[in-house]
């Protein structure tokens, strides 16, 4: 009978080996191991007659439950395995699809640089052509070309300064007209018709140029220069805006030009400049110097509560219509050394500390209105002498 036993448990034992290489059927493999075991060491330790049924029973059980157990580790074992499979395809997966997003994020960029690239390009191919059109014999294609700048300008506003540049360096240009002759008292130019067009054209430009000025009151934004140097400007209209450094030397100023309402970041330079009509710069702020040394005025010129933060110049000047200075306000001393006001002078509430006065005149056939303090010594010929 324990010899019985023995046989049946081997022949359990190897039916489970064969089962349990299938790995499909392991866990019935184990079982029928188990139970072989169990019966196998039962009837051996039976063989010998020493041991009781329930000692070999008991006996055969601790081997069958170690069978068990190595089942139990080897399948915990297994399990970890394919976490470990799962986990590292999953981190494959993941550097697959960081890969295939970075060379994603790479096309895109090459193509945006590619689009920016070609954007450039068109964009310099339309300011050479602009360029090239302001040289045209016909107005109405120049008048075009400032368009299309500015246009561009709009667009893009690295292009802005430059554009800006070849607008200033248009009205640069020498220019004259009947009209503007006519003003000065002088007969010597002749009526013409092309002469009317480019003035139209210069029109263009300077009303552009105020168009594509940041507009005051919005606070400090970007701030673009203008050099004017030698320009003719006629009703030039730049009020409300904001410049970086206004050059406008030895310019001739026809009919009304309006500067009123600005804030002028950098220095202004009106050098020798000549205002043929009016010149209004009324509530204009000139954060830096303010030079209007040898600057002529035929008419009103009026920069009544204007700010002069800079050093202020008007020495040599001369004003044959009336000026005005009511309510500004000098931060530094102003310079008025052989100054000469002809048409009257009104500094009234004018707030300035001190100002340099030497060989400063005034009319004394017109009404002057001067700071407090300020002493007017009389002179035979109808000229008032100014003592600050």
């Amino acid at each position: 009978m324990n010899l019985a036993l023995v046989i049946v448990g081997i022949l359990l034992l190897i039916g489970a080996g064969a089962v349990f290489a299938q790995q499909t059927r392991a866990l019935v493999g184990t079982l029928v191991g188990a139970i072989g075991l169990l019966l196998t060491v039962a009837g051996w330790v039976r063989l010998d007659g020493a041991a009781t049924l329930s000692e070999a029973l008991r006996t055969g059980g601790l081997a069958a439950a170690s069978v068990v157990a190595l089942y139990a580790l080897w399948l915990n074992d297994r399990r970890r395995k394919i976490d470990e499979d799962r986990q590292d395809i999953e981190r494959r997966r993941h550097d697959l699809e960081n890969q295939r997003h970075s060379l994603e994020q790479t096309r895109q960029s090459m193509e945006a640089q590619r689009m920016q690239h070609d954007r450039e390009r068109s964009t310099d191919e339309r300011f050479a052509r602009a360029i090239e059109l302001l040289g045209s014999d016909a107005d109405q294609v120049r008048v075009g070309a400032m368009h299309a700048l500015a246009g561009l300008a709009r667009s893009r506003s690295e292009y802005t300064q430059t554009v800006l540049d070849v607008l200033c360096a248009y009205l640069r240009r020498p220019f004259d007209h009947a009209h503007y002759a006519r003003l000065r008292g002088a007969e010597e130019i002749a009526e013409s018709a092309e002469a009317d067009r480019e003035r139209q054209v210069r029109l263009t430009a300077q009303r552009l140029i105020g168009e594509l000025l940041p507009e005051s009151g919005n606070g400090r934004g970007p701030t673009y220069d203008l050099d004017l140097t030698g320009a003719t400007l006629e009703y030039f209209d730049i009020s409300e805006r904001v410049v970086g450094q206004l050059t406008a030397r030895s310019v001739n100023l026809y009919e009304a030009n309006a500067f009123g309402g600005m804030e002028i970041y950098g220095d202004a330079w009106f050098t020798s400049a000549h205002s043929w009509g009016k010149f209004i710069a009324q509530g204009t702020t000139f954060h830096k110097r303010a030079w209007f040394s040898g600057f002529e005025a035929d008419q009103l010129v009026d920069f009544k509560q204007s700010k002069f933060d800079g050093v202020t110049k008007l020495a040599q000047a001369k004003f044959t219509g009336k000026v005005v200075l009511r309510g500004s306000k000098f931060a530094q001393p102003v310079d008025l050394n052989h100054s000469a006001f002809h048409g009257g002078l009104d500094m009234t509430s004018a707030a300035t500390a001190t100002a340099d006065t030497y060989g400063m005149t005034v009319s004394l056939d017109m009404k002057n209105e001067l700071p407090q303090g300020w002493v007017v010594d009389h002179k035979d010929d109808g000229i008032g002498l100014v003592r600050a």
